[in-house]
């Protein structure tokens, strides 16, 4: 498994617990992981921070007939770090989405892959017309 992999699961697992708190993510465990996978996963974590509002109104627009909060944490936070990815890393978008399916095949629901990739191609396919 890669380090950025690798740093994806913690970001997602930081993102989750932290939803389930209803706090802030805490970046306190990151000493736990390598240097690679520790600096990835704060990136990750600041970025989704620093751009949730809009990342979660994407969610809600083109999520059709799924609410965010009627989305289980762990695919909402998937779809976080990804379009997260899409619209403000320098990932392929392919890269991008294929950590997210992967991801969602090995922590959620083969439905939940699904949902994701197909949420995530059409918010790929709309990237260069959405603001940043």
């Amino acid at each position: 498994m890669s380090a950025r992999t690798k740093a994806r699961k913690a970001a997602v697992d930081l993102l989750f617990a932290a939803d389930l708190r209803g706090k802030e993510p805490s970046l306190a465990d990151l000493e736990l992981l390598g240097r690679e996978s520790r600096d990835y996963t704060r990136a990750l974590v600041e970025g989704v921070r620093e751009h949730r509002n809009q990342i979660d109104s994407l969610i809600h627009t083109y999520a059709e007939d799924w609410d965010k909060d009627r989305l289980p944490a762990v695919d909402r936070n998937i779809l976080r770090i990804a379009i997260y990815e899409l619209l403000w890393g320098s990932l392929d978008h392919s890269v991008a989405m294929s950590e997210a399916v992967n991801l969602a095949e090995s922590l959620s629901t083969d439905k939940s892959a699904k949902f994701i990739n197909g949420l995530l191609a059409r918010i790929s396919s709309l990237a260069p017309t959405l603001p940043r």
